[in-house]
Order: C-alpha cells, then sequence, then structure tokens
C-alpha cells in the first residue's frame, strides 16, 4: 500500500493559534497495568479527538484541532516487548560538536496539541490525561503559540525551507521500506532557551546574515551574503548531493516577566537518519542560533498511524 497522508496522525506544517507539547514518563511499577492502560488509551484518544473536532467545528473552518500522539524507544520496549518496532527508532543520546552539545532529555510518551482555540487544547491534554495519569506522571509542559504571521520568536519566517503540504507525505511518512510502520512518522522534539537580549541587540542586517534570510520579506540571501554559520547554511542535509527535507516547526514559547522565552522545535521526518544529519551539521558548523541559546531537551518519538493505533487499541499488535 503507498504512503496515504489520511491515515496518518497530524504530522504536518501548522503551526496553530494554541499548541501544547506534553512529555510523560511511565511509572514502570506495573508493566501489565501499563499495556492495558495504554491499550485503552490507544482506542480512547482517537474518539476524544473525534469528540472535540465535533464539538469546536465552526461553519467556515471546521475545527481546527490536530493532534499527534508518539512513544519513545524506551517506551515502545516496555509496553510492546514482544512486537516489532519500527527500524530507525532508537533511544536519542546526546550529540557533540566542536563547541556545542544537544543533550538529550527523559521521555516516554509525547503529544503534540493545536488548536485555534486553547479550551480546546486543555480539554485534549485534560482527557488525556484522566486515561494515562494512572501510569505516568509529566516530565515537561510545554505552552506555545503562533507569533506574528507565523513567524519564529525569532522574527523571521518558519518554515521556508520545509516541504510544500502537497509534497509533504513523502518526506514525513514512512513508506514501504518498513510495511508493518507505514504512514508513521519519526517525531524530534526539542525545546531551546534564548538569551532574547543578546539576539535583539543585533542590527537587522547581522541578524539576516545569521538567518540567511531577509526579516521582512524572507527573500535567501546570496550564500556570500551569509554568515558561514547562518542557520539555513548549518542546517542543510545532503545524501549523495540531493538535499532532504523533513516537516519542521519552530513553535515560541515564553514567560517573559522571568525573561525565559525559546523555541520548540519538532521534526516530522520519514527517517530519523534525515534529522540526526541536521541536527549534527548545525553542531559540526556551529550553527549561529546556537550562539544565543541553551538546548534544554531532547528525545526522539515513533508516531503510530491511526491504522497501528487501531491495531493496538483492538490487541491485535504483536
Amino acid at each position: 500500500m503507498p504512503i496515504t497522508a489520511s491515515h496518518a496522525q497530524d504530522v504536518w506544517k501548522d503551526v496553530g493559534e494554541h499548541v501544547q507539547f506534553t512529555v510523560l514518563k511511565l511509572n514502570r511499577d506495573d508493566q501489565q497495568q501499563a499495556q492495558a492502560v495504554f491499550q485503552e488509551f490507544a482506542d480512547r484518544s482517537q474518539a476524544i479527538i473525534r469528540s472535540l473536532r465535533i464539538r469546536d467545528a465552526k461553519p467556515e473552518t471546521g475545527s481546527q484541532l490536530k493532534v499527534s500522539i508518539g512513544l519513545s524507544n524506551s517506551a515502545w520496549n516496555y509496553l510492546f516487548p514482544d512486537a516489532p518496532k519500527p527500524k530507525e527508532l532508537t533511544t536519542y543520546t546526546t550529540l557533540a560538536g566542536p563547541k556545542y552539545t544537544m543533550p538529550a532529555s527523559a521521555g516516554d510518551l509525547f503529544f503534540h496539541i493545536r488548536a485555534s482555540n486553547e479550551a480546546v487544547v486543555y480539554e485534549c491534554q485534560t482527557q488525556f490525561r484522566r486515561v494515562l495519569d494512572r501510569i505516568t506522571t509529566v516530565l515537561d509542559e510545554t505552552k506555545g503559540f503562533r507569533y506574528f504571521e507565523g513567524r519564529a520568536i525569532i522574527g523571521f519566517i518558519d518554515g521556508t525551507e520545509a516541504p510544500a503540504v502537497e509534497d509533504a507525505a513523502d518526506y514525513a511518512l514512512v513508506g514501504d521500506e518498513d510495511p508493518k510502520f507505514e504512514n508513521g512518522s519519526y517525531a524530534f522534539a526539542q525545546k531551546w532557551q534564548h538569551d532574547m537580549p543578546v539576539w535583539n541587540h543585533l542590527h537587522t542586517q547581522d541578524q539576516e546574515k545569521a538567518v540567511g534570510r531577509e526579516k521582512f520579506s524572507d527573500f535567501e540571501l546570496a550564500d556570500e551574503d551569509k554568515f558561514k554559520n547562518a542557520h539555513n547554511v548549518a542546517s542543510k542535509f545532503e545524501i549523495d548531493g540531493v538535499e532532504q527535507k523533513i516537516v519542521r516547526m519552530n513553535v515560541p514559547f515564553s514567560n517573559p516577566a522571568a525573561g525565559n522565552t525559546g523555541t520548540y522545535f519538532i521534526g516530522y521526518a520519514r527517517h530519523w537518519t534525515v534529522t540526526k544529519g541536521m541536527l549534527q551539521n548545525m553542531l559540526d558548523q556551529n550553527d549561529f542560533l546556537l550562539t544565543f541559546s541553551t538546548i534544554l531537551s531532547g528525545q526522539l518519538f515513533f508516531i503510530p498511524s491511526r491504522d497501528l493505533l487501531t491495531q493496538i487499541a483492538d490487541d491485535e499488535f504483536h
């Protein structure tokens, strides 16, 4: 069966107006209970999403609720010890370059919830927790938002290098190279904290050289006008001379009174090796964004297809 976008979870480029990322850890005090509860969650979560889309629907737009649910390698081994596993699902470990690192952090289950209405995000997360709070503990909850024109918090248009929506499936979804997990996706979640006064102190021209694009128009600069470690240079990854792409979103978050502002990066990919290659290039070339940022977390999750979630719910995944 070919890649079928309608069978996938919501791994598309759409930041949403209100966003929430949640990372949970499994308590690991009763494996059989955890397996039973997750099986229930695989069923209930899809019913919760369907219900909220009905409740949220508006005549002109329908519902804007989009949800992705993922599992880490460690969670997969615990919940499905005797079942097959996605070929590239591994435990993310810290990546290092000459000056900077991208640290790994703990995490078993992952939610990426976004909607045009904060109440819908709240209700979705709350109902998910009603099912899972018996077996999990929250490690991180980050609330993001859509910045002006969908820009990243540093003021530049986000996602220009991501594939267009009509082309995204081949870059985001697993294909027949791993048939059991077709229409799934490898999600890498990473939380960055920025020293915004340092960034804002730079002249716009220097910011443009650092990103590789004009700030207002998003027009790409000529290579000779960029810094050698400009972000769109350092993050470029090629295989056999062909540039590789993933579906990426940089979601702003902030507690401005406390001066805690940053970017929650989420990348959905058909191949984890592509995302990993991009990250390693950023480190090897000392991506300019790393000069004023601290990376707080990072973990790899697999986003099962909706068909696979149904198999799990029906106790047919072995």
